[in-house]
């Protein structure tokens, strides 16, 4: 039996604390995401380095990604279609390894982070759908809150 593709897309959102790069967000975020591999040219991080906001200007991205990067926001990041993968280059720039930056994007402190991904990763309990999370929290209407 065929799914229709927007029920499908809509259940890729439904997994807590993922934002799955779907075609809709790489097209989002085309200029960020060219905006941060930029930074693999010597020339490029040193004119980011020198002025940020100066040469985030030359790029066509949205204010809102701008501010976003200029924060270091990078859940913000990839709900305007950033790209973690793509995003690493800002991280590397910044002096921070993957893991440091990523743990950022958690509510946990890097040794935190750290410590949970040697023990094995999060747990899926309670990680596999915010549909099921509210309804099991008895919130009513699993779209609200989203």
């Amino acid at each position: 039996m065929k799914q229709d593709i927007h029920e499908y897309l809509a259940d890729l959102e439904d997994i807590p604390g993922t934002r799955v790069f779907t075609a809709k967000r790489a097209r989002q975020g085309y200029w960020l995401n060219q905006f941060a591999m930029s930074l693999m040219e010597p020339e490029n991080r040193a004119a980011w380095k020198a002025d940020e906001r100066k040469y985030l200007d030359t790029w066509p991205m949205s204010d809102a990604q701008k501010e976003a990067i200029l924060a270091r926001d990078y859940n913000r990041c990839l709900d305007l279609g950033g790209n973690v993968y793509f995003l690493a280059k800002v991280f590397s720039t910044d002096g921070l390894s993957f893991a440091e930056a990523v743990s950022t994007m958690t509510d946990m402190t890097f040794p935190e982070y750290r410590e949970m991904m040697l023990q094995g990763g999060r747990s899926p309990e309670g990680n596999r759908s915010i549909k099921a999370n509210l309804a099991a929290k008895g919130a009513g209407n699993p779209q609200e809150g989203n």
